[in-house]
């Protein structure tokens, strides 16, 4: 077969707009990359405040179990009143932040006769590298692991606030969304294609959107050796910063989520799982959780609870109230067994 003379003399230059083409898209890539990270966040005071008046003089001692790569993972637990012990609770904290955030909701569950374990999710407190994991799985190991280390007593629950409302949202749907019997999402954030969604959740964190993109697109190659970098900011005082989680990196941000579908998340779990919000929520537009839920094809219910904002929910006693009475009521529609493997 013989080729044409002008398909050949053509050649070169189809080679040379490739090339063009493809160093363009590096030079974008590498652009997005070294300039479009997190900028910086004002402090945000309802966020940062509240927790100024939460006495934290009776809050139990760290304990620690193993992760799967031999570092010391830290969790609080909360000794029910009383003899009559009604299941357990595994709080997850928002984010930034640790288990002493959840002592408040602790407190009330253990007052209740819920045994109560408030986890420093690894990147937080005192578990790991702030701001930091080694792959985007890791949260779910470390859970695994604390499960079979702990064996919460069941019928049990896993609370999860803010982002850890969303990353309980990812563990409802989950291979091991049978190591709990009840989930309780608490103002979740489910992402920023999720209607509750507020811009920058509300002036809480700058997110590096141009540095996210350009390593979703390296992920997706198979490119993982820049996820150290910081993609998410958060919106702390010099205070707060000293003793709170300032910065995510891309493993981190991407797995103290939501999968990338939250929809899926939600039409994937199969087990009991409740919402309750505040209506007043400065972070999220939480009028929209109930639209979501009927969305996702689920009868979930969705508690909204008046004049309540995003932190006060955690520490309010009336949300408090309303935490306890979701979690006894999900714990007695289930028979009490001890709880050993995930």
């Amino acid at each position: 077969m013989t080729i044409p003379l002008n398909v050949l003399s053509a050649r070169p230059y189809f080679l040379l707009i490739s090339s063009a083409i493809i160093a363009l898209a590096i030079f974008i890539l590498a652009l997005a990359m070294w300039l479009g990270g997190p900028g910086a966040a004002p402090p945000m005071p309802s966020i940062n405040d509240p927790f100024k008046s939460v006495d934290f003089s009776d809050m139990p001692a760290l304990k620690n179990y193993q992760g799967a790569d031999g570092a010391k993972l830290f969790y609080r637990e909360y000794s029910p009143q009383g003899d009559h012990k009604k299941g357990s609770a595994v709080l997850v904290h928002g984010s930034s932040a640790s288990s002493s955030s959840m002592h408040p909701m602790a407190q009330a569950l253990a007052a209740a006769g819920v045994h109560v374990y408030a986890l420093d999710i690894r990147g937080h407190g005192a578990s790991g590298v702030k701001g930091h994991i080694d792959y985007i799985g890791q949260l779910e190991s470390d859970l695994q692991l604390f499960v079979k280390a702990v064996q919460p007593l069941s019928p049990s629950t896993l609370i999860g606030f803010s982002s850890g409302g969303g990353f309980a949202l990812r563990v409802a749907a989950s291979e091991m969304q049978s190591a709990f019997d009840h989930y309780l999402l608490l103002s979740p954030f489910l992402g920023p294609d999720a209607p509750n969604y507020r811009p920058n959740s509300g002036g809480w964190v700058s997110v590096g959107v141009p540095r996210i993109v350009a390593l979703l697109a390296l992920n997706k190659a198979g490119i993982r050796y820049w996820n150290h970098l910081p993609v998410t900011r958060f919106a702390l005082s010099d205070e707060a910063r000293k003793f709170l989680t300032p910065e995510y990196d891309f493993n981190l941000a991407m797995n103290f989520s939501v999968s990338s579908d939250y929809l899926s998340d939600f039409r994937n779990a199969k087990g009991r799982v409740s919402l309750l919000a505040g209506d007043a929520d400065e972070a999220f537009q939480t009028q929209e959780l109930k639209g979501i839920v009927q969305l996702a094809g689920k009868d979930w219910p969705v508690q909204l609870l008046p004049g309540i904002g995003h932190i006060p929910l955690t520490l309010d006693k009336a949300a408090l109230t309303s935490i306890v009475e979701q979690v006894i009521h999900s714990h007695n529609q289930s028979s009490p067994t001890l709880r050993s493997t995930v």
